[in-house]
């Protein structure tokens, strides 16, 4: 298995185990921080999914099977976690209303003082900023995940070209051992050529000297 894809697992595991702790303490009293920080940890596994489906799909064929059915089990997982947080919210917002309505009809009886007028403007513009500030790390998490998309996109080309390259060095690699063989052959059949032109001469001179001592044997007589 990916090393790469064991250290994305173990992340998303990670941020899913402190939702999951923070689900149940939910159903009380929640500030708004408290649910920016939920959401952006559900940001956080959405995009750890997405890492580990890239990486799975750069793996040998019988590995990557085996990573996508633990992403689809993954994703889940932070489907029950987005219903749980969405349900959260969602009594949150009521409970909200329910206390602004209060609200609101106690100040038809009662006359908010200054004092209070300024923290609930200070408290409004804590929000506007917490809000500011959400939205600029939610716009720099898009920008990481493209930028690692592209990064995973090339590296599938990198991968695909060092088959090519591989399986190309191995039509090489069976093309030199064909040139080997063939230089062996040649090199006996010369050595076999070699070999029989001696004998020929010797036969030759054999011959010869047959004839040459036959025809000493006639003469002589």
């Amino acid at each position: 298995m990916s090393l790469v894809f064991e250290a994305y697992e173990r992340q998303f595991c990670e941020v899913s185990a402190n939702l999951y702790s923070k689900c149940p303490a939910a159903d009380g009293e929640l500030k708004k921080q408290s649910m920016s920080e939920m959401n952006a940890e559900l940001e956080e596994a959405e995009t750890l999914i997405k890492k580990m489906d890239l990486e799975a799909r750069t793996l040998e064929p019988d590995v990557r099977t085996t990573l996508l059915a633990k992403i689809k089990a993954h994703a889940s997982d932070l489907k029950n976690l987005k219903n749980q947080v969405k349900k959260i919210a969602s009594n949150q917002a009521h409970r909200t209303a329910r206390e602004e309505l209060l609200e609101l009809r106690m100040g038809d009886k009662l006359e908010v003082s200054a004092d209070q007028r300024g923290r609930l403007l200070m408290a409004q513009s804590s929000t506007d900023r917490l809000n500011s500030s959400t939205d600029r790390i939610r716009e720099s998490r898009k920008q990481t995940v493209e930028a690692e998309e592209l990064g995973a996109s090339i590296l599938q080309d990198l991968h695909r070209q060092r088959q090519s390259l591989l399986h190309a060095h191995g039509t090489l690699q069976g093309v030199d051992d064909s040139i080997s063989r063939s230089k062996k052959i040649l090199t006996a059949m010369a050595r076999r050529m070699d070999r029989n032109k001696w004998i020929g001469g010797l036969i030759i001179a054999a011959l010869v000297l047959t004839i040459i001592i036959i025809l000493y044997f006639k003469l002589s007589r």
